[in-house]
C-alpha cells in the first residue's frame, strides 16, 4: 500500500496533467500484447503500415514480458497542455547513470539485444525511435486521443466541486480510495511507503493506455498517481447513438443524438470521430443546440467542451 498524506485537504495539493511521452511508452505495450488492450485494436490496424517503417525492435525492447516499461517514459508532467517535444527532449537530456539503471529494472541484466552497448548511443536510438512512432502513429490521432483525456480531467472536475475529493479518488480506479486526509493506492508489487504532498502536490494523470491506478514505487519520486480515463471504449468507433423519438421528431435526428451524448463534457472532434461525420458538420447542430439552451460550452485548452444543460436534461427526461 502507498499512501499520500495531504496538506490539510488543500484542493492546491491535488493537480490533473497530461503527459504525451506517457502514452506514447505505454502504448508500446499494445502492439506487444493486443489481446489485452482490445479497445485499441481498431487503432492498431489503422497504423499496421505505419509502423512497419519503424524501428520496431527498440520500440518492443521497452517494455517486458510482464508489460513493465522504463520510467523515464512517465514523466510527471506539469500541466493539461504538455507537449511531446518538450518532454522526448527532457528524455534526451537524462544522465546515462539514470537511463541504465531505469532500462536495468525492466530487464534485469538481460537487457535485448537494441539497448545493449554505450548507454548514450542507445538514449539517442530510443529518442529517434520514439519521436518517429509519435509522428506515424500518434501525430493524426492525438487531437481526438487528447480530447478524451481532456474530458476525464473536467468530468473528475465537477465531481471534485459536486462531491468532494473522496468521490473523485474511489471513482479513479478500484485501487485508490481516500480515507481522511490520505489517498491510498494499493499496489501488486510488495511496494509501500506513506509520504505528504507538501511542497510537491499529488499529480494525477489520466491515460488512455492503463488499466487501473498506479503510482510510483519509491518515495523519492514526487508523488503522482495515473489512471485509466474515462471514454476510452469510445475512442475508435463510430457510435450510433439513437435520441428519445420525440426529441428526434422536435430537433432532428442528428440533435437528439447528440443531445443524449452530451452527458459528459465532450469536444466537436470527438463526437465528430464518435458519430463518423465531420467536425464541421457537428459544429453546426452544436451551435443550434446551445443558442437554444439545451447545452453549454466552456474552453478547456486549445478545446471547447459542450455539455448537456440543466434545460437539455429536462427535455430528454421528459420525452
Amino acid at each position: 500500500m502507498i499512501e499520500y498524506e495531504l496538506a490539510g485537504l488543500d484542493l492546491g495539493e491535488v493537480r490533473f496533467a497530461i503527459s504525451p511521452l506517457n502514452e506514447l511508452g505505454l502504448s508500446v505495450r499494445v502492439f506487444r500484447d493486443p489481446g489485452r488492450y482490445p479497445h485499441h485494436l481498431p487503432w492498431l490496424r489503422r497504423t499496421e503500415a505505419a509502423r512497419a517503417g519503424l524501428d520496431t525492435e527498440v520500440l518492443a525492447a521497452l517494455t517486458n514480458d510482464r508489460l513493465w516499461t522504463p520510467d523515464f517514459l512517465h514523466p510527471r508532467p506539469t500541466s493539461p497542455l504538455t507537449r511531446i517535444g518538450e518532454e522526448l527532449a527532457a528524455l534526451a537530456a537524462l544522465p546515462d547513470v539514470v537511463v541504465r539503471a531505469k532500462l536495468t529494472e525492466v530487464h534485469g541484466d538481460a537487457l535485448p539485444p537494441a539497448l545493449r552497448g554505450r548507454t548514450d548511443r542507445v538514449l539517442a536510438r530510443v529518442v529517434t525511435a520514439l519521436t518517429e512512432y509519435w509522428d506515424a502513429c500518434f501525430e493524426p490521432w492525438w487531437p481526438r486521443m487528447r480530447t478524451v483525456l481532456e474530458a476525464d480531467v473536467t468530468y473528475r472536475g465537477r465531481v471534485i466541486a459536486q462531491r468532494g475529493l473522496a468521490a473523485m479518488f474511489a471513482d479513479l480506479s478500484a485501487r485508490v480510495q481516500m480515507s481522511g486526509n490520505v489517498v491510498q493506492v494499493s499496489t501488486s508489487s510488495r511496494a509501500g511507503y506513506r509520504r505528504t504532498t507538501t511542497g510537491a502536490g499529488l499529480t494525477l494523470v489520466p491515460s488512455l493506455f492503463s488499466r487501473g491506478g498506479s503510482t510510483p514505487i519509491t518515495p523519492e519520486q514526487a508523488p503522482q498517481i495515473m489512471y485509466a480515463a474515462r471514454g476510452v471504449g469510445t475512442l475508435w468507433e463510430a457510435e450510433d447513438v439513437a435520441g428519445p423519438e420525440a426529441v428526434a421528431v422536435l430537433l432532428g435526428a442528428a440533435r437528439a443524438r447528440l443531445l443524449a451524448m452530451l452527458d459528459s463534457p465532450a469536444s466537436s472532434t470527438e463526437l465528430g470521430v464518435r458519430l463518423g461525420v465531420t467536425t464541421t458538420a457537428v459544429n453546426q447542430h452544436l451551435r443550434a443546440l446551445r443558442a437554444g439552451g439545451l447545452l453549454t460550452s466552456a474552453r478547456h485548452g486549445r478545446s471547447v467542451l459542450y455539455l448537456r444543460s440543466e434545460l437539455g436534461d429536462r427535455l430528454l427526461v421528459g420525452a
